[in-house]
């Protein structure tokens, strides 16, 4: 894989938006944790564009996008919202361009469709992790560690938990493999694209928001069908946030669903890890090597391989 260059204290970090766009009052107040931080900030042209839900056409997201990557002052690129609209810029990206100018790319929910293509068209390492919207109620100095801690090049790096955030052991076991996955949703859109995610041997992370528990076991069975559970080493599920109920109630809980489609697999499988739409989001470096063990009760995932190139 191709590994971009660490992130530093005053590094300058690229702001774009390419699929909905964020308020600007939310972007500037959000923006000026990062600055006070002692980063430097530039907005790109899709923070300032608006489509109706969409920041800019997808052609301008696109540029945008580019412009980022080309730029040799930014250093690092971070998505300010996901919502809708990623596959419209897939076709539109160059993926010669970017693989030529390495950075870091950090997103979630919807820019699991850029993280997912971009490693797998570059092999650049991209990060799912936490964006401005992220701090939009409030800074969360968990979530600025956990990614400051991955992006600035710590070696061997296991992820500890938030105290009040418990995790589930649901299949005991230890697994190795490169880590890979993202929003459920976004994943199942790739299915029959060139997109489409190879998770063999890979240590594969799921996590969705305002799903009712039916569509859960839907996605998942989905994807069993489709062949993504095959070969995984292990899984581990995220949050899922908002999970609904209809009038006549299904009466599994996700842990039972998660139980049920993998009743035959022999893998380690952990539920209610905080990556994802809940308070809590820690960073995972798309591809790079990673261990989950889960004899390790308070950090059961560590990320062996560095992520990115110390500088």
């Amino acid at each position: 894989m191709i590994k971009p260059k660490s992130l530093k204290n005053d590094s300058t970090i690229g702001i774009i938006s390419p699929s909905y766009w964020l308020d600007q009052k939310i972007l500037e107040k959000t923006a000026g944790y990062f600055t006070k931080q002692g980063y430097k900030i530039k907005f790109g042209k899709s923070t300032s564009i608006q489509s109706g839900p969409f920041a800019g056409t997808p052609q301008q997201r696109a540029d945008d996008i580019h412009h980022m990557f080309s730029d040799p002052y930014i250093d690092a690129i971070f998505c300010s919202r996901g919502g809708y609209g990623a596959n419209k810029v897939l076709p539109l990206l160059d993926y010669k361009l970017i693989k030529q100018n390495p950075k870091i790319f950090i997103g979630f929910s919807d820019i699991t469709a850029y993280l997912t293509s971009i490693s797998q068209n570059t092999n650049l390492v991209t990060f799912h992790g936490p964006m401005l919207s992220s701090y939009k109620k409030s800074w969360n100095e968990y979530n600025f560690q956990s990614m400051k801690n991955i992006l600035e090049g710590n070696i061997n790096t296991k992820i500890n938990l938030p105290i009040n955030h418990k995790i589930k052991i649901l299949k005991h076991g230890k697994a190795t493999g490169p880590i890979w996955g993202g929003n459920m949703t976004l994943l199942i859109n790739r299915l029959g694209t060139t997109d489409v995610l190879n998770t063999d041997g890979a240590i594969l992370f799921l996590e969705d928001v305002d799903e009712y528990f039916y569509s859960f076991e839907r996605m998942l069975i989905h994807m069993k069908r489709a062949g993504m559970f095959k070969n995984i080493k292990g899984l581990i599920m995220g949050e899922v946030k908002n999970v609904k109920d209809e009038k006549i109630k299904f009466n599994k809980s996700i842990d039972n669903i998660i139980l049920e489609i993998f009743n035959n697999k022999n893998i380690p499988i952990i539920s209610n890890f905080p990556c994802g739409h809940g308070k809590y989001q820690v960073t995972l470096p798309i591809s790079v090597k990673t261990e989950i063990n889960t004899t390790m009760k308070n950090s059961p995932i560590r990320i062996i391989d560095n992520s990115v190139i110390k500088r």
